[in-house]
């Protein structure tokens, strides 16, 4: 299944925290216009990484503990997680091209 997952409050800690290998969470809301500029990077990103790297997303509004617990102020923000970890972090809209040297780069580490 490509494309990313719904995660909430009650889901997190298996779908991110636990999960084995790095897990990308999109932290957006469905006002958001950069939020929606996004969605359609990260549906392609999904795709090309599946089996390397888990894509999940967080509507703020409905969850908005876990964007406190990660610090999100601004949406939407981009964290990598590696074992139950943030490792990077991007907020704004960023091209396709800078996200890809994102993961890229994860995947090297």
């Amino acid at each position: 299944m490509a494309g990313p997952i719904a995660v909430d409050q009650s889901s997190f800690q298996a779908k991110v925290l636990k999960a084995k290998g790095p897990v990308l969470v999109d932290f957006w809301a469905a006002w958001c216009g950069p939020c929606r500029a996004v969605a359609p990077i990260i549906e392609d990103l999904a795709k090309e990484y599946e089996g390397k790297i888990t894509f999940t997303e967080v509507n703020v509004d409905e969850n908005p503990f876990l964007a406190s617990n990660y610090g999100v102020m601004s949406i939407p923000t981009l964290i990598v997680f590696n074992s139950g970890k943030p490792i990077e972090q991007v907020i704004g809209y960023r091209p396709k091209a800078e996200l890809k040297k994102l993961l890229d780069s994860v995947l090297t580490k």
